[in-house]
């Protein structure tokens, strides 16, 4: 047989092209648009083969050989939208359906036609030969062949704008473009310089193009698209993502994300990420809202954030979800991890060193506590002893007048008498010993109790005036309450924190003067009307703040007492306010004239 050479080449080319639909038909993954275009272009590469093949077998029937030609034609005609449409779609990744992309039907269809036909007009073929050298060509094909040549070249621009602007000219994979395109290319040129070649070889080529193709865009890894250049920029990325396809399947990932969970890339290629977690889950978040969440990027651009960590809390993550689109269509979904985990840790750190600053503090508050006990209850404590020494004479003095005749009943009664008025002074410094232990307790449990109860303006005023009454005495200062408001109005809030952010500030006033004696600090409690606020006010004549101390006061630590402060007093007591109180603390200073705290807190209604 003349033409078995061909016909081998040809079964060759057959068995690619079956080998080829197979894999893609029978591919676990979901079909996406590339994968249906490139099955649409070897069915077409199959009818293509199929007919030139069968015009071989069948040359010695009475069957014209340019009839098989006209079948060949369904697929020869096609075969270069399907090149184009690959090529859009690679770059594209999705591509929504136009109407007019119908007009790109009417060369392919016109020549089918006219080759069927042919034998009434010979505008395609004058004169047809299985021999390209022998074949006339009519006036209609230069057109054919301008539009095939045209679609299969942009197509392949596509393909090669895509591969280079991520893989780069030199890469292997525009080489593989470039040496497929240019095959068929080279037959053509053969063809029209006179060297003696069947029609048969177009096929053949075309063939060997859809192979080179194939093996660029899926990279040696069938239906896999990883452009070099882009994969190695992405597994330099600090932060860990997976790219998930419509079906929620994870189709590509970064070497970050696999060393971050420890896990090998077989485990979680073509897997459902939501089949993965349902068996395992890594995260401490609610796998439903992560479904409604991916589902929701469907259709909202909107990037999705969340806050969780592994499951043995061995690592921290803000997850951001985001949906990919082009054109409007949705292609898939993207979700970063970035790793929190030393950030958390810092932030970890940071709260244990407050927590112990302001247990130092604590401490502090409560040595100035103990110093006023001692204090307080001194002279209580030596006034019971110097009642309990009267009231021992007086029953002495009572116990030896029994039964002396000198001693009248009147006698009696003013024995009688002076023991009721050393009892009445014991039971007065016991009640304000009582008041003392119960002032201190409040202040001592302060920062262990979250108690917010309602309590007088006077319950507040007879705290402060108990426990601040040993250091006023001590630094000779007086403390001038003014009420511009009823005593009985009522706050509601701890009190015991309250009482500690006012004996600060008021023990700050005292140190404003540096020691100078006989000074007074205002003490004012007055109501705002119009904003329904009670006003504590605390005003020295002393230093004042200087413009430094200002800026960071309320915002930082800062304290004007050196080495002896930790700069957590007003700190505290500004944060102390906002926290029980829902209030605020403002200040005007003025250095050489002295400082104002206004502690603005909202009234009850």
């Amino acid at each position: 047989m003349q033409n078995l050479p061909y016909l081998i080449a040809m079964t060759f080319s057959e068995i690619i092209i079956v080998v080829l639909f197979i894999a893609i038909l029978f591919s676990k993954k979901q079909k996406g648009q590339i994968q249906k275009a490139f099955m649409a272009l070897i069915g077409f590469m199959f009818i293509w083969t199929t007919c030139l093949m069968l015009q071989i077998l069948l040359q010695n029937t009475d069957i014209p050989p340019v009839r098989f030609e006209c079948y060949a034609a369904f697929g020869a005609c096609f075969a270069p939208l399907a090149y184009y449409a690959i090529g859009i779609i690679f770059e594209q990744t999705k591509v929504k359906w136009k109407w007019y992309y119908s007009l790109l039907l009417i060369i392919p269809i016109t020549s089918i036609v006219l080759l069927f036909t042919n034998d009434y007009h010979h505008l395609f073929y004058q004169k047809y030969s299985i021999y390209i050298q022998d074949t006339v060509f009519g006036t209609y094909f230069p057109i054919h062949s301008i539009y095939t040549y045209v679609f299969l070249a942009l197509g392949l621009f596509h393909l090669l704008r895509y591969s280079v602007r991520n893989s780069g000219f030199f890469s292997k994979q525009s080489a593989l473009l470039v040496i497929g395109m240019l095959i068929p290319i080279a037959v053509n040129i053969l063809g029209l310089f006179g060297i003696p070649m069947a029609v048969y070889l177009m096929p053949i080529s075309f063939t060997f193009t859809l192979l080179f193709f194939v093996l660029a865009i899926f990279k040696f890894k069938f239906l896999t698209i990883t452009p070099i250049a882009l994969q190695k920029v992405v597994d330099r990325i600090s932060d860990s993502y997976i790219v998930l396809n419509s079906d929620n399947v994870i189709i590509d990932f970064n070497k970050t994300f696999l060393h971050t969970f420890s896990i090998e890339p077989e485990q979680i290629r073509n897997q459902n990420l939501l089949t993965i977690l349902q068996k395992n889950n890594l995260f401490q978040f609610n796998i439903e809202v992560l479904k409604d969440t991916m589902q929701e990027v469907r259709t909202n651009p909107k990037t999705f954030k969340f806050q969780t960590s592994l499951t043995d809390k061995t690592k921290y993550f803000n997850i951001e979800i985001s949906g990919i689109y082009t054109d409007g269509n949705f292609l898939g979904t993207i979700i970063l991890f970035k790793d929190t985990t030393q950030h958390m840790l810092d932030m970890k750190t940071i709260k244990n060193n407050q927590d112990m600053l302001m247990e130092k503090e604590r401490l502090a508050s409560l040595g100035q506590l103990i110093g006023g006990i001692a204090h307080n209850l001194k002279t209580p404590i030596m006034s019971i002893s110097g009642a309990a020494e009267g009231l021992h004479d007086l029953i002495r003095e009572y116990d030896l007048s029994i039964g002396d005749p000198e001693v009248t009943e009147e006698d009696h009664h003013a024995i009688a008498k002076d023991m009721a008025e050393w009892v009445a002074k014991i039971k007065t410094h016991v009640a304000y010993m009582s008041d003392i232990i119960t002032a201190v307790k409040g202040q001592a449990v302060t920062f262990a109790e979250d108690e917010n109860n309602s309590f007088t303006v006077e319950d507040l005023v007879k705290q402060v005036n108990i426990l601040m009454r040993h250091e006023l005495k001590n630094a000779l200062i007086e403390l001038n309450v003014q009420l511009k408001v009823d005593a009985k109005t009522e706050l509601k809030g701890n009190i015991n924190s309250l009482v500690q952010v006012i004996n600060n500030m008021i023990s700050n006033a005292i140190q404003s003067y540096n020691g100078k004696t006989n000074e007074t600090i205002e003490f004012i409690i007055e109501k705002d009307e119009e904003n329904n606020k009670i006003i504590l006010s605390i005003a020295d004549k002393g230093c004042g703040l200087t413009d430094t101390v200002k800026e960071k006061l309320f915002k930082e630590m800062v304290t004007t007492k050196g080495k002896n402060g930790t700069g957590l007093g007003l700190f505290m007591s500004y944060s102390n306010i906002r926290a029980h109180f829902n209030g605020t603390i403002t200040f005007e200073s003025e250095q050489g004239k002295g400082t104002v705290f206004h502690i603005i807190l909202p009234m009850l209604s």
